[in-house]
């Protein structure tokens, strides 16, 4: 197989390059990847596939500069797939304020207006046409039929179905009759983003759950096209290599062995302000007396977050244990341009191991807990009155498709107050095996495959769709 991975983003380069998907490559198999990384620290991925059985070469994504004509066609086809979609998450995207320079928000007004006319199945299948259409004639389709010719891959497989920069390729790909792929790389992505972002042959996806979510808002894809793997983003979770011993790992962040561990994870500054503000309710709470046990805190914010708005809580909580994730950062304003290190993965692998109790708002780190049979407490509550968001967090968050089954299952508690906080961080503490059936039933539900198997059945399905004759994805 000769395999052209496109990697347009640092998630993608945790998954596909930090995980064991190379070492699964063959002597007969040879890639190309399409990476964002930055030079400074490109070295330090490409060491990881030295001595790989397979030939690994780097290549660098091209910038792709949209036109307004393909960026406002592009918008049109997300806005007409949330109106067709309509899930009560992209409701909220499209109900969003537009942002922007005045020429960005004049396009996305009338790309707003378009999808709203267009919002059925004959409709985005028509703008889906014009889109693909006129992005053909972009110069960077051209950019990758050359590199495209003279790489001669057999399969083109993105690790992203929802980056912009990928269509030139997938279009490039379809006029060489060249099969494609993409990986479906969150458990939120298809109902509560937007549109997929090319017409791939191939869709990857965790579990048989995720299958159904892509058949539904996906009318024109079959199930024939689409493959369950798991995701290698859990793939470290089996490795028992990676991990310290409890003593090694408290040592190594600063925390007391003796003493239970708290873990909040915060999410970005948009989505979650008042992360600073519930962690020192969280503080304060164990401070009084009213979580019992003294249990220490330690706060990894999300790696898009470049932690300024902890300073203050920092400084009048110096007990808390602050451990950001450790990715590189070539631009603080993009985030595309953010790659996790290696050590990062070991960190999480271990934070996830060894604390006893997560704390979070509706983030992915409640399936990363439940998957060591760890409880999780969900924050329900706003501090500030009105709600920052516009609206409370429970009838927000906690009412998205994705995270309903996490309530429906009984998978973590929701704290709808600082005193229900107390309340339910105590009771884990007490009886970490509470809800333990939950968790089980979440990650059954979402995680398809053994943990640990997700590169090499990945890489399997790769390979059976190169194989396939042109026909079979010719449409």
């Amino acid at each position: 197989m000769r395999l052209l991975l496109a990697i347009p983003d640092g998630v993608g380069v945790r998954n596909f390059v930090l995980g064991r998907f190379l070492y699964h490559l063959n002597e007969d198999d040879h890639a190309t990847i399409l990476h964002c990384i930055a030079d400074p620290v490109l070295p330090t991925y490409q060491a990881l596939a030295t001595g790989l059985a397979a030939a690994v070469e780097w290549t660098p994504l091209l910038p792709y500069r949209e036109r307004p004509v393909t960026f406002g066609l592009r918008y049109a086809l997300s806005y007409a797939h949330t109106y067709w979609a309509d899930t009560y998450s992209m409701r909220r995207i499209r109900d969003e304020p537009i942002k922007g320079s005045w020429r960005t928000q004049s396009i996305h007004r009338v790309s707003r207006t378009v999808g709203r006319l267009a919002g059925s199945a004959a409709g985005i299948r028509g703008l889906r046409r014009s889109y693909e259409s006129i992005a053909k004639g972009q110069p960077e389709v051209g950019h990758y039929l050359r590199l495209l010719d003279q790489t001669a891959p057999t399969v083109v497989f993105c690790s992203n179905q929802r980056a912009a920069s990928i269509l030139p390729l997938v279009i490039a790909s379809k006029l060489r009759n060249i099969p494609t792929a993409c990986f479906v790389f969150s458990w939120d992505n298809l109902t509560s983003k937007g549109r997929i972002a090319a017409p791939f042959d191939r869709y990857f996806v965790w579990s048989e759950h995720m299958k159904q979510e892509l058949l539904t808002y996906y009318e024109d894809v079959s199930a024939d096209r689409v493959h369950i793997v798991g995701t290698p983003q859990f793939d470290p979770y089996a490795d028992h290599s990676l991990l310290w011993s409890r003593d090694d790992c408290f040592r190594r962040i600063g925390a007391d062995p003796r003493r239970p561990l708290l873990c909040y994870s915060g999410g970005d500054s948009g989505t979650t302000p008042e992360d600073p503000q519930h962690v020192e309710v969280l503080l304060s709470l164990i401070r009084s007396g009213a979580i019992r046990g003294n249990p220490q805190v330690l706060l990894r914010p999300a790696p898009p977050d470049h932690g300024a708005r902890y300073d203050r809580l920092r400084h009048d909580y110096p007990e808390l244990i602050y451990l950001p994730p450790a990715w590189f950062h070539a631009d603080q304003h993009a985030w595309q341009a953010s790659v996790p290190l290696p050590e990062d993965i070991q960190l999480l692998a271990n934070l996830t191991h060894h604390s006893d109790l997560n704390v979070n708002m509706a983030s992915t780190m409640t399936l990363d807990f439940a998957l060591h049979d760890k409880p999780v407490v969900n924050v329900a509550f706003d501090v500030a009155s009105p709600p920052v968001l516009g609206k409370p967090v429970w009838d927000l968050y906690y009412q998205y498709e994705h995270y309903r089954p996490v309530v429906a299952l009984g998978a973590a508690r929701f704290a709808r107050s600082p005193q229900e906080l107390a309340t339910h961080v105590n009771a884990y503490l007490d009886n970490p095996a509470l809800d333990r059936d939950g968790r089980q039933r979440l990650t059954d539900l979402q995680v398809g495959r053994p943990l640990g198997s997700s590169s090499r059945l990945t890489l399997d399905a790769l390979r059976a769709v190169a194989r396939e004759p042109a026909e079979a994805h010719s449409r």
